[in-house]
């Protein structure tokens, strides 16, 4: 009977064991998960206890492009991280704006003129990246060859725009109508100058296609998207010609809410976030898959102050209020 009792003894000390192990496994992930994320450590989280990190950008190309980057965007920050990351599509330029400003999409590929219309509507909001390209970025000016336009070899030949039909891209894009529309202007043509007006086409693959097409006369768009179209084989040069190219600007670069995701991920993770897209290398396989999806070769560091010049422009043409 003695021995009889000891053995119930253990095995009811056993389960009282289990039982509490129990408890305190149900209680206490949130706890854990919490406390490693504010010291930064997130090792010993599983992915489900861990609020995904949701990416976004500007829709400025071919969506089943976007999606096949950002996928591989997406899977290499998670590894690298060590926190889930989804790819959140947005319908245009405003509601990538929007969804950051309410907190939807955490880390965000903006251009130039949205990115700093974000910033403004979060005070904490930092650039951290961008590409090699975007510290001279230019636009391109295209034309239909039936449309009689020649070269552009001076900004004063831009006059022979007027009385053409043209179009722009999305309305709040930097390369594909903001700095467009800031040179034209700085060589004395407006739009009110054009026949009939102007076209917004939504996206840099829209705005080419319109032109080849011969719908309008000419357009502009982002240069690094002409380029790989034309490195493709994508672009009828029988039908759509370069007229000519912008002087540079700062544009595209990553935006992200660094006091909302310290908070989330613990202090230094938008650091963290900013050294995984820096260390992006060209001499991986796969990252250089993510990088010549980006039309890049690296991504580099940026700050705030680099889009001053976007900020004014977007003012003085009404974009930024």
């Amino acid at each position: 009977m003695r021995s009889l009792f000891r053995r119930r003894s253990v095995i009811s000390g056993i389960c009282g064991l289990l039982l509490m192990t129990v408890i305190g496994c149900a209680g206490g992930d949130s706890d854990v998960a919490s406390k490693d994320a504010q010291t930064g450590d997130r090792s010993t989280i599983s992915n489900e206890d861990v609020e995904p990190l949701s990416v976004g950008a500007i829709p400025d190309q071919d969506p089943e492009k976007l999606q096949r980057l950002y996928e591989k965007l997406t899977n290499y920050l998670s590894i690298e991280l060590g926190v889930p990351v989804t790819y959140q599509p947005v319908t245009d330029y405003a509601a990538a704006v929007t969804a950051f400003k309410l907190g939807d999409l955490d880390l965000v590929w903006f251009g130039g003129l949205t990115g700093v219309q974000a910033r403004l509507q979060v005070p904490e909001a930092q650039a951290i990246a961008q590409r090699d390209i975007d510290e001279n970025f230019h636009s391109i000016f295209i034309a239909s060859v039936n449309s009689g336009l020649t070269e552009v070899k001076d900004a004063s030949d831009l006059s022979e725009l007027k009385g053409k039909t043209f179009t722009f891209g999305s309305e709040t894009s930097t390369s594909g109508r903001l700095m467009p529309q800031y040179f034209l202007e700085e060589a004395g043509v407006k739009i009110a100058d054009f026949k009939g007006e102007p076209g917004f086409s939504a996206s840099h693959d829209a705005t080419l296609k319109l032109v080849e097409a011969g719908t309008y006369d000419a357009g502009a768009l982002n240069e690094q998207v002409w380029l790989d179209r034309l490195a493709a084989g994508e672009v009828d040069e029988s039908r759509v010609k370069a007229i000519w190219q912008t002087p540079a600007y700062y544009d595209y670069h990553w935006v992200v809410n660094s006091q909302k995701l310290d908070g989330v991920y613990g202090d230094g993770f938008t650091g963290e976030i900013q050294a995984a897209l820096l260390k992006l290398d060209a001499s991986d396989p796969e990252q250089a898959e993510i990088l010549e999806l980006f039309g890049a070769k690296k991504f580099i560091e940026t700050n705030n102050d680099n889009y001053a010049q976007i900020e004014a422009v977007g003012r003085e043409i009404g974009k930024i209020q």
